[in-house]
């Protein structure tokens, strides 16, 4: 019973308003291919008027034939607006949605601005920044001696070409950087 008396959503309303919007459309389809299918059995019958001669039956089915092709310029002017109703829902209906997701992401800021400290904020970065810089500086140190100690060593040199006669000798031919990466 607690579900009959349950208050009706904006999306309930909207559904249900676009289920009529569907049903109104369809309806008015229907009377638009009733109207065709007389409008061609006026034609037919006005045919068969003129081939007898009738001349009174001629215009006055012509002047139903007219009324009824208004009646259908009126269907599709209609369904026209019918579709424009349909248009309007869903865009308001977005328009709601997002107007809800702006509040929640609105109060989410908001919460999260109260919870952060700008100054202590300012002060962790200033910590990072001041790490960083070391951690480069003691790269960069690190980087120099590791250059220096590879760089243009005489002795390494003269030990790979000891190493590359022996190894010539026992027929074994080894590239320079394979050597290298070796030591």
């Amino acid at each position: 019973m607690a579900s009959l008396f349950k208050k009706k959503t904006v999306d309930d309303v909207i559904k249900e308003q676009n289920r009529e919007l569907r049903g109104t459309q369809r309806t008015i389809t229907r009377d638009r291919a009733a109207l065709e299918r007389q409008e061609k059995q006026l034609e037919l019958e006005i045919k068969k008027m003129a081939k007898t001669g009738n001349k009174e039956a001629c215009k006055v089915l012509a002047k139903q034939l007219v009324q009824l092709r208004k009646q259908k310029t009126r269907t599709y002017a209609v369904s026209s607006k019918v579709t424009s109703m349909s248009t309007q829902t869903k865009v308001m209906n977005s328009q709601m949605k997002m107007a809800g997701a702006m509040s929640t992401t609105a109060k989410t800021m908001q919460s999260v601005n109260k919870k952060m400290d700008p100054q202590k904020t300012l002060q962790t970065m200033q910590n990072f920044q001041k790490e960083n810089m070391k951690m480069e500086m003691t790269e960069e140190m690190i980087n120099d001696t590791l250059d220096d100690i590879f760089e243009g060593s005489d002795e390494e040199e003269e030990s790979q070409d000891i190493v590359n006669q022996v190894l010539d000798e026992i027929g074994i031919e080894i590239s320079g950087k394979v050597w290298r990466n070796v030591l």
